[in-house]
C-alpha cells in the first residue's frame, strides 16, 4: 500500500510591501496514518503545563510564563523521528529585482513554494497539503500551487499530490508547530532582540538542530533543513 504523508505549510513576511525585512516559508510533515496520535502527544503537552486544549500555539504568544511548555513541544519535534521540518528564508526581500527576471513578486513567492516542497516529493509516495488561511487570495493561491507542483513532477492526474487544501490553524495542532517553528526563523533574520523568552526559544532550536540559522543546512539534511535563499548580485 503506497504511504500516504502530511504536509503542514505556514508562511511569514512573504508579502512584497509589508514593511517586513525577511520572507519566511515552512513546511512540517509526517505519515498521515500517525498525525492524529502526534496531535494528541502535543494536546498532552498542553494539559502537562496546565494550558486548555484550546490553546493555540503560535510565535507571537511565547512569553516567559510559557516558555517551559513551548520549549518542551521543541523537544517533542526534535525527539519524534516521525516529524520533519524544512525551512526556506529570504533574508531580505529589499535585494529582490524581478524585474531582472521578467517576473512579478506573485511569482517569485510561488516559486519559492515550490523551491521549498518539491524537494520533499517522493513520486511513490501520496501527498494531502495542508496551508495555513493567511488573506483573501487563499484559494487562488492554493490553486497555482497545486498546479505548479503537479505539473513538475508529472503528476498530471494528481495521484502523487492529491490536494492541497486551506485549514484554520487553531484546528490543527500540526501546523501550529509549523507557525512555531517558522517564527523562530523569522525572529532571527529580522535581527529581533527583545524577547527574552523567544531568544530562549532559538538558542534551544540552535542546540538541538546543530545549526545557527543563518545559514543553510546540508542539502540532505533530514529532520530541520534549512535553506537560506540569498539574490543574485
Amino acid at each position: 500500500m503506497t504511504e500516504t504523508i502530511h504536509i503542514y505549510c505556514d508562511e511569514s513576511c512573504h508579502l512584497e510591501n509589508d514593511g517586513m525585512k525577511a520572507m519566511v516559508l515552512g513546511a512540517l510533515w509526517c505519515p498521515a496514518e500517525r498525525q492524529k496520535s502526534l496531535s494528541r502527544k502535543i494536546k498532552a503537552l498542553k494539559a502537562q503545563y496546565g494550558l486548555p486544549p484550546s490553546f493555540e500555539i503560535k510565535w507571537v504568544k511565547v512569553s516567559p510564563g510559557k516558555l517551559p511548555f513551548y520549549q518542551a513541544l521543541l523537544d517533542l519535534f526534535f525527539d519524534e523521528p516521525l516529524l520533519r521540518f524544512r525551512g526556506l528564508v529570504v533574508p531580505d526581500k529589499q535585494l529582490l529585482d524581478h524585474g531582472r527576471f521578467a517576473q512579478s513578486h506573485d511569482d517569485f513567492y510561488y516559486k519559492q513554494w515550490y523551491t521549498l516542497l518539491n524537494r520533499l516529493i517522493d513520486p511513490e509516495k501520496h501527498y494531502r497539503i495542508f496551508l495555513d488561511i493567511k488573506d483573501t487570495q487563499g484559494r487562488r493561491k492554493v490553486a497555482k500551487l497545486h498546479d505548479v507542483l503537479c505539473n513538475a513532477n508529472y503528476d498530471f492526474d494528481r495521484s502523487i499530490i492529491e490536494s492541497i487544501e486551506q485549514v484554520q490553524s487553531h484546528d490543527v495542532p500540526l501546523l501550529q508547530l509549523a507557525d512555531l517553528l517558522i517564527g523562530a526563523l523569522s525572529y532571527v533574520h529580522r535581527g529581533l532582540h527583545g524577547s527574552p523568552a523567544k531568544q530562549a526559544l532559538v538558542a534551544h532550536i540552535r542546540h538541538r538542530s546543530g545549526l545557527s540559522l543563518e545559514q543553510s543546512s546540508l542539502w540532505r539534511a533530514e529532520k530541520f533543513n534549512l535553506l537560506v535563499w540569498r539574490a543574485q548580485s
